[in-house]
């Protein structure tokens, strides 16, 4: 039995597999996001903590002797965020998360400070990222960043509290800026420009790797037979590949997540700065991966249902089973600023194209397409490269919705497959990354991709109309831009 836990930012999820990859059961306890200003986004790493032990107490109450049974643990972890250590184990400040944007000023410095850095770490600064976030605090925080023992990313943070290492993955640790990418080993030149040495990093490993064992007061809380070991494990992303059996050249995958990621899986380290696409390690061995990531995906979906005064479903109930044609209205998805391929933490979203007669379907099939349209930007990036994707899986809250993939499928210009199990995630890949890492299984023999269960191609006249569309969707941030410069 393994166990693989997603520390979300809108969750925490348990999930345990069984020797066969079946899913046995799983539990999710909701976490709840902080923002004290604009363009802030913070969570209490405690509230991780509590949420992950409920989680696990509660398969223990429902399924105590597979509880028993488990070998390996895995964890999956939202990318980016900083949790500041002290020299006695604790957290200073608020864990400031993947989506706040207050450190756009610090990517300039950060980049000033270390000119080579998107050849070495494979990525543009953005505020996203780790190391910005530290020039932050260093600049108006200076008593916590004088105080920093440790700096960790919420899942090692996870980890530390459940086995007491410090220990972090190769795919989690690119997205912090300090990592040489190329190299798979901590920068140091990276890592002095935030003031930081290698002294408060934690140890690096690769995701199928032996990471740990959990305590043992956690092993006689849950009734384990043994301590189960941990694997190295994985950021959200690379965790939701390893699910796919994304984990060969050119495997390629859609997420319609809470953020939106278009995914390509790569067999060297491949850099593209100019598209702000990213470049990281895989979390397997000798393998990379780039991606485009806008940071309003299914996000956006869910800010029109809270604005509607509805539910997404709702929303989603007063569509077609297939677009038409595209909607007269378009929709710029920056409700929190935007990654591919604009790179802008300040801009902001909005509907334009606005009638009379405009309806409240046209404009919930708009919000579908613009995250569509951010989608196409992200291709059209990876396609610059060098990448090749011909078909892609789709994955996450929003591949529930077959009008949805209709419009990605149209808009991309790619056959789009349905999963048998798509919403899976980044827990079920932590559980794979377990297994090998408590059995020395190959990485080919268990991550296997799952049943597809159909294939959606573009539609020629639709495809069409949509290339026009995109073409009126472009202009769109320029205009943005300068209204919010003016």
């Amino acid at each position: 039995m393994f166990l693989g836990i997603d520390v979300g930012t809108s969750g925490i999820k348990a999930l345990l597999v069984d020797e066969n990859q079946h899913e046995v059961a799983s539990h999710t306890e909701s976490l709840t996001v902080s923002r004290p200003h604009a363009g802030w986004s913070e969570q209490d790493p405690e509230d991780w903590w509590k949420a992950a032990c409920r989680a696990i107490d509660k398969l223990h109450g429902q399924h105590p002797e597979a509880v028993a049974a488990i070998r390996g643990i895995g964890l999956s972890g939202q990318q980016h965020g900083a949790v500041l250590v002290d020299a006695s184990g604790e957290v200073l400040r608020p864990c400031i998360l993947w989506n706040d944007t207050r450190a756009e000023a610090e990517c300039a410095l950060f980049e000033e400070r270390f000119p080579l850095s998107r050849e070495v770490t494979g990525n543009i600064a953005m505020p996203g990222f780790t190391a910005p976030k530290l020039l932050w605090v260093a600049r108006h925080e200076p008593e916590f960043f004088a105080r920093i023992r440790h700096v960790l990313l919420p899942k090692a943070w996870l980890r530390y509290r459940m086995t007491g290492e410090m220990i972090e993955d190769m795919s989690d640790a690119s997205g912090t800026l300090w990592l040489d990418v190329g190299k798979r080993a901590w920068s140091v030149e990276a890592l002095k420009a935030t003031g930081l040495t290698l002294a408060n990093m934690p140890t690096l490993c690769e995701g199928t790797e032996p990471a740990g064992v959990l305590k043992e007061d956690l092993t006689h809380r849950w009734g384990m037979t043994s301590a189960p070991v941990f694997a190295g494990s994985a950021g959200d992303n690379a965790a939701g590949a390893v699910g796919l059996g994304a984990i060969r050249n050119e495997d390629a995958f859609v997420s319609l997540g809470t953020s939106g990621v278009v995914w390509v899986t790569t067999n060297e380290f491949r850099p593209e700065h100019q598209s702000a696409i990213h470049a990281f390690c895989h979390a397997v061995p000798k393998t990379w991966h780039q991606m485009g990531v806008t940071l309003s995906a299914a996000a956006s979906l869910a800010w029109w249902a809270k604005v509607c005064g509805v539910t997404e479903r709702d929303l989603l109930a007063e569509l077609p089973e297939r677009p038409a044609r595209p909607s007269s209205v378009l929709f710029a998805p920056y409700l929190s600023g935007e990654r591919t391929p604009h790179n802008d933490g300040t801009i902001r979203g909005g509907f334009v194209g606005l009638s009379h007669d405009t309806s409240r379907a046209e404009l919930t099939q708009a919000v579908l397409e613009g995250v569509a349209f951010s989608f196409r930007d992200a291709l059209e990036g990876l396609t610059a490269s060098g990448s090749v994707i011909t078909e892609a899986d789709v994955i996450g809250g929003g591949s529930r919705s077959p009008f949805w993939i209709a419009i990605l499928a149209s808009v991309l210009g790619l056959r789009l497959h349905s999963l048998a199990h798509g919403e899976h995630g980044g827990a079920f890949g932590a559980a794979r990354l377990a297994r090998i890492a408590a059995t020395g299984e190959s990485v080919e023999s268990v991550c296997t991709p799952p049943e597809r269960v159909s294939a959606t191609d573009p539609v020629p006249e639709i495809q069409n109309a949509y290339d026009q569309a995109y073409s009126r969707y472009r202009r769109l941030y320029p205009a943005l831009r300068g209204i919010q410069d003016a």
